[in-house]
């Protein structure tokens, strides 16, 4: 996908013509990717599990997991859209997601009025990022919204929960709205230790556990989608980025975006 942002809905139609071709094959994104199920169900396999959900249904698919996905109707009927962003086209609320979602790819929703306007807010982005003039920042918006509503929900399906992972996913949640407020700073491991009174060794066993990450790891990621997000909106130099991500020197930001990304940001950005 070479857009930012990209949203299409899977009918009765495209249902009975994916059932009817051979069973899909596991495949990975290096977008991110959420599945709003309004009618019909969803035959899953993600995480190294496959599951069934009937609609209503929320799953999100992060960048570059492994997973295979095959719409179907029920009663006859299917409504399912599928959105497709970038992580640096909302990256202040990416990193919730992945905390949000780490431990469980797809969400049995409840239906009600909060998932009747879900669907509203699918319909007004189609519209909006489909206009001869894409209004994006409207899209980003309404994508900011409807993550709001389906974290609403979502709390309303858990159970309160007192276990060791509840706890982690707790201080997880809290690096991850530290790191938001600090990120272009040039601080280190230490410092964020330090804000949630911890070791630098629990939160590193804690950052593993739920991505799979170090904590200096996912900072890195965190300068990267902002860093191709200013490369993408702004006309700034890759040094004044550099330098507004906490990096002093440009040699030293072209390695480290290289190292990441697989491109220069001269590259990335042409």
């Amino acid at each position: 996908m070479n857009q930012l942002f990209y949203i299409f809905k899977l009918g009765e139609d495209e249902a009975k013509e994916i059932a009817e071709s051979p069973f899909e094959t596991m495949h990975k994104h290096d977008y991110e990717e959420l599945i709003v199920g309004i009618e019909g169900s969803l035959d899953h396999f993600i995480d190294f599990r496959s599951e069934k959900f009937n609609s209503p249904f929320i799953s999100f698919v992060t960048k570059g997991k492994l997973h295979r996905a095959k719409p179907e109707t029920s009663d006859g009927k299917c409504s399912i859209w599928v959105i497709q962003f970038r992580s640096e086209f909302i990256p202040q609320t990416t990193f919730y997601l992945y905390s949000y979602f780490h431990s469980q790819s797809n969400i049995q929703l409840l239906k009600g009025d909060c998932f009747s306007q879900m669907g509203a807010l699918c319909e007004m982005m189609f519209i909006a990022s489909h206009n001869d003039i894409p209004n994006y920042a409207v899209v980003r918006h309404l994508l900011s919204a409807l993550f709001a509503m389906i974290e609403t929900e979502r709390k309303k399906m858990e159970p309160d929960e007192t276990s060791l992972l509840s706890t982690q996913n707790i201080t997880f949640k809290n690096f991850l709205k530290i790191l938001e407020e600090n990120f272009r700073r040039s601080e280190g491991v230490e410092f964020y230790a330090e804000k949630l009174f911890m070791s630098v060794r629990n939160l590193n066993l804690i950052c593993q556990n739920i991505l799979q990450q170090s904590v200096s790891e996912i900072i890195e990621t965190r300068k990267l989608i902002e860093a191709k997000n200013l490369l993408i909106s702004t006309d700034k130099t890759i040094s004044e980025i550099g330098y507004e991500l906490g990096y002093n020197e440009k040699s030293y930001f072209t390695s480290v975006f290289k190292k990441k990304s697989g491109q220069t940001p001269s590259d990335f950005r042409k």
